[in-house]
């Protein structure tokens, strides 16, 4: 090569030659590693090269990385887990567990109950106008209340022990007249509500009977030694004060058949004691 050939080459860049020489080799395998990294967008974000956008589609679409840790309480991390629901539970969780096997436990020994009791209404009559429209905020239902462990006061229906013989409607007439000091006649069924639960080491299947009852006679009283406040209640307000949802869900039932029940109270020409 000339002295005026290598000028030419100087001055237009062209440094190596484009066949199959040790120059073009290097280029071409700096062009080959240069494919996969990363490019650098107008708006400043990176790009994820070809190779590092490449997933494992056994894991659903995410990268497979195998240096990314394993989520806690995974199928290898058995200290987290446990042996009821395959996961962590709850203390609620936990409590229904305990009634689940306590129900089913055939070593422990088994007892049924049954309890009557239900709400005393005072005033159906006089709450429907003379259109025929009931204002629930006039009648009135009794309740008691009891405190709990942690000192709350919690707002209930009056209920008790069925005795041998006797008819649930007439047990309701007595507890609510033993925890309220009303005397009321049971004139309807409301509902029935039954639960489990362990006592002295007996397992104890109790249904409770729920009924309506209007009054007849007496006067609010707390003599009962397990009743801490008795109080007349609109029915306009009488599922927010219950404390218990299924006690709740019977007085929704209470509350939307009362307009009805007050009418024919009316018709028939009914009316409430004072």
């Amino acid at each position: 090569m000339t002295d005026n050939t290598r000028a030419r080459q100087s001055q237009t860049g062209a440094s190596a030659p484009r066949d199959g020489s040790q120059g073009g080799q290097k280029r071409r395998r700096r062009r080959g590693r240069g494919k996969g990294r990363s490019k650098q967008g107008s708006n400043g974000q990176q790009q994820g090269s070809k190779q590092g956008q490449q997933h494992d589609s056994s894991e659903g679409g995410k990268p497979n990385n195998p240096n990314r840790k394993r989520r806690r309480g995974g199928q290898n991390n058995k200290a987290h887990r446990n042996n009821w629901g395959g996961r962590r539970r709850s203390s609620a969780d936990q409590r229904k567990r305990a009634q689940y096997q306590d129900r089913y436990d055939s070593s422990i020994p088994t007892r049924d109950e049954t309890s009557a009791g239900g709400l005393v209404v005072s005033g159906m009559a006089e709450a429907v106008d003379k259109g025929g429209n009931v204002d629930l905020s006039k009648i009135y239902a009794a309740l008691i209340g009891r405190l709990d462990r942690r000192g709350r006061l919690l707002w209930s229906m009056p209920k008790g022990h069925v005795e041998d013989d006797e008819h649930q409607w007439k047990t309701a007439e007595r507890e609510v007249w033993e925890e309220t000091g009303i005397y009321g006649e049971a004139f309807d069924t409301l509902g029935t509500i039954d639960y489990w639960f362990v006592s002295d080491g007996v397992r104890i299947h109790k249904t409770v009977h729920h009924n309506l009852l209007r009054y007849v006679d007496g006067d609010l009283n707390d003599e009962d030694p397990e009743v801490t406040e008795v109080t007349w209640v609109p029915m306009s307000e009488l599922i927010e004060r219950l404390a218990y949802a299924d006690e709740r869900k019977l007085a929704r039932i209470a509350v939307d058949r009362m307009p009805e029940l007050a009418r024919k109270e009316r018709t028939s020409g009914r009316a409430t004691p004072r």
